[in-house]
């Protein structure tokens, strides 16, 4: 990992550079904040770590401009500082920083802070590469639209409900909450391996095309099934597994692939498979209008115990405000308005593959 020193201290600038090639890092170094920020403008670098008080362009002012400049991968900054004081940390953080390192430092407590840069960024990585395949997915089937960004938020939005529920404490949490908003997109992956004369067909698909598109499910999930024996550890690739191919299971039992029901069913899956339905029906698509909250809602409560988990519609139902919100905000409906000129029957929501 490439690290950028910008210091104009010499003594310090040598420390800095020796313990950061001491670490394993590659380094390089500017003298002043303006060398430094060219060099962050035409440069990779993950990590920035620079003085405060430079003549010129300060390292609150470098921290600044970073923030401004909209460069294709984060930065994580760290200023170095003499000053200890709150006014000096409010500053830096309204400036963008990540951390201070108070000089003199000791060179144990400046590799902890690296490490923890290190952390943030492979979380960001994993979180932007995640999107992007699903985005991946999607595109294929773009009469979706903004589907992704308004599933992660649906989903978020009901598993932080439950989780100030106290039947839920034990299993949802903050990181539950962030984890289902990060690896709900990834639910219809499977629909790589499903034909383009079957994923795009405008009109009612056959049993047998039927029984293909139902595939995505399965094959989604034995996609993540064997990364996730492959990376035991990450948590997320379990989560990402068990939404992809549980979200058209059925609280009742009359879902697929499996016909799980009731508790059976990852709690993933029952908070995915209403937001998943909620967004189809809210939203234009080849096959059907738009509906409205109030219809949507009506739909939902009728699938309350059968298709959906009584929790999650009651979850739903404390924060729908919150679903209006985001369906008003991530609107892709006016680029898709031709469609609506159309005539459509009204899906029951197994029909929303």
């Amino acid at each position: 990992m490439r690290v950028l020193v910008v210091e104009d201290d010499v003594v310090s600038l040598e420390m800095l550079e020796n313990c950061l090639l001491h670490f394993g890092y590659e380094v390089d170094c500017a003298r002043d904040g303006a060398e430094g920020y060219e060099m962050i403008r035409t440069g990779r670098y993950s990590i920035v770590i620079s003085d405060w008080d430079m003549p010129g362009m300060q390292g609150d002012e470098l921290c600044r401009r970073v923030r401004e400049c909209h460069r294709s991968g984060y930065v994580f900054f760290v200023l170095l500082t003499s000053h200890s004081d709150m006014k000096h940390i409010v500053a830096g953080l309204q400036a963008g920083a990540d951390d201070f390192l108070v000089k003199p430092f000791r060179p144990d407590e400046l590799q902890v802070r690296l490490r923890t840069g290190e952390r943030l960024l492979s979380l960001q990585s994993r979180d932007v590469m995640l999107f992007t395949l699903a985005k991946l997915t999607e595109s294929r089937d773009n009469e979706t639209g903004l589907h992704l960004e308004r599933m992660r938020e649906y989903s978020r939005i009901l598993a932080d409900e439950l989780s100030r529920w106290p039947k839920y404490c034990g299993e949802v949490d903050g990181d539950y909450v962030q984890l289902i908003y990060l690896t709900s997109p990834l639910h219809d992956i499977g629909k790589v391996g499903v034909p383009d004369s079957v994923l795009l067909k405008p009109g009612k698909l056959t049993k047998e095309e039927f029984d293909l598109m139902k595939g995505h499910t399965t094959l989604g999930g034995q996609t993540l099934a064997a990364v996730a024996e492959a990376h035991p550890k990450e948590q997320y690739l379990a989560m990402a597994r068990d939404i992809a191919m549980t979200h058209h299971e059925r609280f009742d039992g009359t879902g697929y692939p499996l016909g799980l029901s009731g508790k059976n069913i990852p709690l993933c899956g029952r908070i995915t498979a209403l937001a998943d339905v909620y967004d189809a029906l809210t939203t234009v698509r080849v096959y059907k209008p738009k509906f409205s909250h109030e219809k949507t809602r009506e739909i939902i409560l009728e699938g309350r115990g059968s298709h959906f988990d009584p929790d999650i519609v009651q979850a739903f139902l404390h924060r729908e405000e919150e679903f209006i919100r985001v369906a008003d905000a991530l609107d892709a409906a006016p680029a898709m308005a031709q469609l609506t000129k159309l005539q459509f029957p009204c899906p029951q929501p197994e029909q929303l593959v």
